[in-house]
């Protein structure tokens, strides 16, 4: 009874504070509706876009509820843009909001669908539960499940949701068998599926920044340019020396550690209630799973090069890029490619387990709508995501606002500019929980502040690159955020409270090399220096868990 009476006092301060702040946001804009008549409202590329971002990021670590605080988020930003009005609001929250968003991800979304329904297969088929046990006669340490789960992440490079599902379906029995918690989990699955794609030449993520950068007049193809960046990206690069170094240093510091520590001692993973990996059958093997898997990764591949023209005309029938494997991931849509590769996966799964004869034609139906239903929460959250960031920069100008403030640094700051460019990155990453519209925001603007006869626009990019992946990280707003803790089967802001002080280490020893960067324009010497500096911090650390611990003991 005391526990109900907490959770609604909890659930009134909250509702009053929601509505306090609303109320706040519409006087503001009442006010300067005032002031101008023009169609685009009079706080267009003012601090003030940011403020519906950030709204939704304080009430969703308050409330531990992040579906709300994003609806609310959304409507924040509307009556911002229309002043006040609730009519127009109520039109820009569905219009602009909701459904974009939906059409949008509208591939995404199928994607998602369909690779819910294969896990949904593979754990019928008993692929998931052979693999546990086979993990558990093979991998006999925690420290082992995960360095294995790093690894994996590591190997799937072509896209962060693929990732993020991929590797959270195959090792949730392993890490479940160790008392792995779920938020370990996730964090595990989260650090290496953006980082991991920011640095492969061949994944989605370069194919994007190549675009963005390929209109730029630099001398050098996007591509290029990306793969130069690649030694200067410090925080992708950071944070896999942080994971090593944290799992075979074994502790575990913040919110973490006290899962981790109910995870060993009390056998209490934390995961989602009924997320448990079904046994499914008795007679499924490791292939079970491993076949699926690389079926999987081999269809999305070639879906990836079929809709960029490798094989000769692209999705939308034009030629140049046949033959050219960089120049098609470059001209890809993920969108579409990945649904393309994965609902022929998905053919060839069904026909291989009908042969296993592992499950039935029935079964394998009756996983189409389990498959839609488990991933129903994730595309909740990313539909309100993008409506958010979709009104927050079309409708109130952000971008507009961070290139003003990133001009206004550039005088005098040369050296130092890489440090600030990371800064502003991660900021305007989890504000807006897009890693690739921070990126496009930014790189343009990078590329025209810094001499062109220098090291430093590579190390600019670098930084942007490096610092979009850190508030993506970071941002309880972000898809991959929200693909991760899916993956891990956690309650999403469970994953967001205990990932964020290791993201903000690895994001605080990144911000220092980027200074030294600036100086040195060394990609190897400030990566030694960032190395040290990560290694130093995880002693520290670890110090400091050791002397929490003999303290409660």
């Amino acid at each position: 009874m005391r526990s109900k009476q907490i959770r609604g006092r909890h659930l009134v301060v909250t509702l009053a504070i929601c509505v306090v702040l609303l109320l706040t946001l519409s006087v503001v804009a009442l006010a300067d509706a005032g002031e101008a008549a023009e169609s685009q409202p009079a706080l267009y590329g003012t601090f003030w876009a940011l403020v519906p971002p950030i709204l939704a990021i304080v009430l969703a670590l308050i409330t531990k509820e992040a579906y709300s605080a994003l609806f609310i988020g959304v409507v924040a930003g509307a009556l911002l843009a229309t002043k006040g009005a609730p009519v127009p609001a109520l039109n820009h929250v569905v219009s602009d909001g909701l459904i974009a968003a939906i059409e949008g991800n509208a591939g995404i979304f199928l994607f998602l669908v369909l690779l819910g329904i294969i896990v949904g297969l593979v754990n019928l088929s008993g692929g998931s539960a052979a693999f546990g046990r086979w993990a558990e006669r093979n991998i006999k340490t925690r420290v082992g499940a995960q360095l294995a789960t790093f690894a994996l992440g590591v190997l799937i490079f072509i896209d962060d949701y693929f990732n993020c599902l991929t590797v959270g379906s195959v090792m949730l029995p392993v890490t479940d068998s160790h008392k792995i918690s779920r938020a370990k989990l996730s964090y595990l699955i989260d650090a290496t599926a953006a980082p991991i794609c920011m640095i492969a030449p061949v994944s989605s993520w370069a194919a994007a920044v190549s675009g963005v950068a390929s209109d730029m007049d630099t001398g050098i193809s996007g591509i290029q340019l990306f793969i130069r960046a690649i030694p200067y990206n410090f925080y992708s690069l950071m944070t896999f020396v942080f994971i090593i170094g944290l799992v075979v240093m074994k502790f575990d510091y913040g919110p973490m550690r006290v899962h981790e520590m109910s995870a060993r001692l009390n056998g209490d993973l934390g995961g989602l209630e009924g997320s448990q990996v079904e046994q499914g059958n008795a007679r499924g093997r490791v292939i079970d799973l491993i076949f699926p898997v690389l079926v999987l990764i081999v269809s999305c591949i070639l879906g990836m090069l079929y809709v960029g023209g490798f094989f000769g005309t692209d999705w939308w029938g034009d030629t140049g890029f046949a033959g050219d494997f960089i120049g098609a991931f470059g001209n890809t849509d993920a969108t579409v490619a990945l649904p393309w590769g994965s609902i022929i996966a998905l053919i060839i799964i069904v026909i291989y387990m009908l042969c296993r004869r592992t499950v039935s034609f029935k079964q394998a139906m009756d996983c189409v709508p389990k498959g839609f239903i488990a991933m129903v929460p994730a595309m909740t959250i990313l539909t309100l995501a993008v409506s958010l960031k979709n009104i927050t920069n079309n409708l109130l100008g952000s971008a507009v606002f961070v290139k003003g403030v990133m001009y206004g640094a550039a005088p005098g700051l040369e050296n130092l500019l890489p440090a600030v460019i990371f800064v502003v990155a991660v900021l305007l990453a989890f504000a807006s929980g897009t890693s690739w519209g921070t990126f496009g925001i930014l790189i343009p603007i990078v590329l025209g502040v810094f001499p062109a006869d220098s090291e430093l626009p590579i190390i600019g990019i670098s930084a942007c690159l490096a610092g979009a992946v850190c508030g993506d990280h970071c941002s309880p707003i972000s898809d991959t955020t929200i693909m991760a803790s899916a993956g891990a089967q956690v309650e999403h802001i469970k994953h967001v409270s205990t990932q964020l002080p290791y993201a903000m280490t690895v994001a605080a020893v990144s911000f220092v090399t980027y200074i030294a960067a600036g100086y040195i324009q060394n990609a190897w010497i400030s990566l030694a220096i960032g190395t040290v500096l990560t290694i130093v911090a995880l002693l520290v650390l670890r110090a400091g868990a050791r002397e929490k611990d003999a303290q409660e003991a």
